[in-house]
């Protein structure tokens, strides 16, 4: 297995630091572990980490506040976790860029699940194009590229890559805005349910007898208006992404 990186712990109780830290440490990580929010966004700036998990309550400067301070230098995972079990903590989350949440108390296979399946899903930092080279391409090079890009409205997206373009300029996507998005190009015009659509940004871990609750598909519909957020999506005449009332979300048509 290869070496995932360094995984950072921002989390003032001690009990849950040391549980996160040892479930990350088996999962193959280089640790390292923070009691409080300055301190954290210095370990993950010094130490580039991969994975960070971040308390939304903290005794210094709250988790929100440190996720966004790690978001102006850092593409990492983040998985935000809180004790309060309220929604709002969950959706503010979500909606400040964070890739994941979990609710305390919770057991450590389902943090482990939740990790395995970001780093499954790695996002690419696209790099510069080198200049050209009088070098004929490998033949099998350009149909290989292709099979891996699909294309919708001005939008093209390359799963291999994991990349988007929109009417040619880089979008950048979070993991779990970047699964949903491919799911529904690959839908063709399916409907596919909210429950359904959770199960992609889960993974593995939730097969098709997990429960899902209610906060569980709220998330989905701020990823997807997230989403639509990046994507300037007008809402009354959807270009990507149409909402099938009380059921879920549906590629729109293609336009000429």
């Amino acid at each position: 297995m290869s070496d995932p990186g360094v995984a950072v712990v921002i989390e003032d109780d001690a009990d849950v630091r040391n549980l996160v830290g040892a479930v990350l440490k088996q999962s193959g990580f280089d640790v390292h572990v923070a009691p409080n929010g300055r301190a954290g966004v210095e370990l993950v700036r010094a130490h580039g980490a991969a994975v960070v998990t971040v308390d939304v309550g903290l005794p210094d400067i709250d988790g929100y506040e440190v996720l966004r301070r790690i978001r102006a230098f850092s593409t990492c995972y983040v998985v935000m976790l809180t004790s309060r079990g309220d929604e709002l903590d969950t959706l503010t989350a979500l909606q400040s860029g964070a890739d994941d949440y979990l609710t305390k108390p919770f057991r450590p296979r389902e943090l482990r699940a939740r990790v395995a399946a970001m780093l499954r899903r790695p996002r690419i930092t696209p790099e510069p194009s080198p200049p050209p080279v009088d070098t004929p391409a490998a033949p099998s090079a350009a149909p290989a590229a292709a099979s891996t890009m699909v294309e919708h409205n001005g939008l093209a997206l390359n799963a291999a890559a994991r990349t988007v373009v929109l009417d040619g300029r880089d979008l950048p996507l979070t993991r779990s805005e970047f699964d949903l998005l491919n799911e529904m190009l690959k839908s063709n015009g399916a409907v596919r349910t909210k429950a359904d659509l959770v199960r992609v940004v889960r993974g593995d871990y939730y097969g098709e007898d997990t429960y899902i609750s209610d906060s569980d598909e709220r998330a989905i519909e701020v990823h997807i208006g997230n989403l639509r957020r990046k994507l300037d999506e007008d809402p009354k005449n959807p270009r990507w992404l149409q909402t099938v009332r009380g059921v879920g979300y549906r590629l729109t048509s293609a336009r000429s």
